[in-house]
């Protein structure tokens, strides 16, 4: 399997990882930075996972199930911390994330 096969999951990844960089830009001009601390650092790890995974697809790697289960997991937690919050930003980052973890864990199945 390579791009062609993965790609519904490679794209998956690589808008949640745009997404999430978009969240964290957004919660840093939040009136309240302090409050967004957690989000931030949440979606920061969370678009590194999505690249690195969306990356390791293209390349076919034999750890593709291992690497979207971690994805997918990263993703919830990504998930449920922007769900906490009210803004648009993070309510669009929580979306995106439960896509990508959906897509990994069919990857990983």
């Amino acid at each position: 399997m390579g791009y062609h096969e993965n790609k519904q999951c490679i794209e998956a990844c690589l808008e949640c990882a745009a997404i999430c960089n978009h969240c964290a830009n957004s919660c840093l001009k939040e009136d309240n930075v302090q409050k967004m601390t957690e989000c931030i650092r949440m979606d920061l790890e969370c678009a590194a996972i999505c690249k690195a995974t969306a990356e390791m697809l293209i390349y076919d790697t034999s750890r593709a199930g291992e690497i979207c289960n971690l994805c997918a997991q990263i993703c919830d937690k990504c998930a449920d911390e922007c769900a906490q919050h009210e803004t648009e930003h993070c309510k669009e980052c929580a979306e995106a994330c439960r896509r990508c973890a959906e897509e990994c864990r069919k990857m990983a199945a």
